[in-house]
């Protein structure tokens, strides 16, 4: 009897180091007794858990999947592409500030007009 209660401690405590399993409770696929069942068979270091608790390696997979699959040539060229034509409209923008102060020199205000 003293173990059955050990045991129900140690799979509370794999729950709570797996909160996975409390999806597959939650969308009916599995119960609490299917769990505690295949606990008491196997323990909690057993591959009998793979498919359930690889949810987030696998998540963690897709993830690196898709950051190799992101086109780093593609990335680059867009970035030197974007980094040209802001050098170019800073170009335009310094030319501009430079040959407006190089042409236009307001006339001081204390100065009339001569008739």
């Amino acid at each position: 009897m003293g173990d059955t209660m050990n045991s129900k401690e140690e799979f509370k405590e794999f729950v709570r180091n797996n909160p996975n399993l409390i999806k597959y409770v939650r969308s009916g696929e599995k119960t609490w007794q299917n769990f505690y069942e295949l606990f008491s068979l196997y323990g909690a270091d057993s591959s009998a858990w793979n498919e359930y608790l690889s949810v987030s390696s696998s998540t963690s997979t897709d993830f690196f999947s898709w950051i190799k699959s992101i086109d780093m040539d593609g990335i680059q060229d867009g970035i030197a592409s974007i980094q040209r034509v802001l050098g170019v409209v800073q170009d335009f923008a310094n030319k501009d500030s430079s040959s407006n102060t190089d042409e236009y020199k307001p006339r001081p205000l204390y100065k009339h007009f001569e008739d």
